[in-house]
């Protein structure tokens, strides 16, 4: 299945990019797929997904976590603040972290819970006006903002602009991460992962590469 295709081609991205095998964490990205080819690769053995809306994911993973153990859910698309609550009970990793308003409601709600999942800074390496994400010449003052809510980041992610060479941006998210002193990096998609884990990603994001096309409804 395409599944298998993709972790193989990520083993040989590790290997030529000389990084330890098992180092990449790939999200299978599982937002406006059918039931049954979520399910179908669950009983292929993977557990980590990635959802774009906390609806969508309140929807089925409660479900489809009671019958399949050790699922681990990222949440990969924008948050709305007034969701965030509902986030914090559904997902492992929130990659979209993007602004203080949003900050300051997830530092108040993790402190009332005394939990907190993995949290990856958005950057728009790419400072497109229609894209969420905080400006590179803001990430270090974002992080030591996020740190001073004690709200402890993971890494960072981004999404290049479309039909653009992603590697500078993906250069660029680790020169930021770097200097910031994180190491996750979350970035590279189905048509850009390998160049990504060249790079250092540790997360990459493939959708339809394992799932097929998407049909988005009317």
């Amino acid at each position: 299945m395409a599944l298998a295709e993709i972790l193989a081609r990520i083993a040989q991205a590790e290997q030529t990019a000389g990084r330890k095998a098992g180092s990449v964490n790939l999200i299978a990205v599982s937002k406006v797929q059918p039931i049954d080819r979520v399910i179908a690769v669950l009983d292929a053995g993977h557990r980590r997904f990635g959802e774009n809306y906390v609806q969508e994911a309140a929807a089925k993973w409660p479900d489809l976590r009671s019958r399949f153990s050790g699922v681990d859910l990222h949440m990969i698309g924008p948050l709305q603040t007034n969701k965030a609550k509902l986030a914090l009970d559904l997902f492992d990793a929130i990659h979209t972290l993007d602004r203080e308003s949003l900050a300051q409601k997830l530092a108040k709600l993790v402190q009332a819970r005394g939990s907190c999942p993995q949290l990856f800074v958005q950057i728009n390496t790419g400072a497109e006006p229609q894209k969420a994400g905080v400006l590179p010449e803001a990430a270090d003052d974002f992080v030591a903002s996020c740190r001073a809510m004690d709200l402890p980041l993971t890494g960072l992610m981004c999404i290049p602009p479309d039909g653009a060479d992603s590697t500078p941006h993906f250069a660029q998210l680790g020169e930021i991460a770097a200097r910031n002193g994180l190491a996750g990096l979350s970035m590279g998609m189905s048509g850009d992962f390998e160049a990504a884990i060249a790079a250092g990603a540790t997360h990459i994001r493939v959708g339809s590469a394992i799932f097929g096309a998407r049909s988005y409804p009317a």
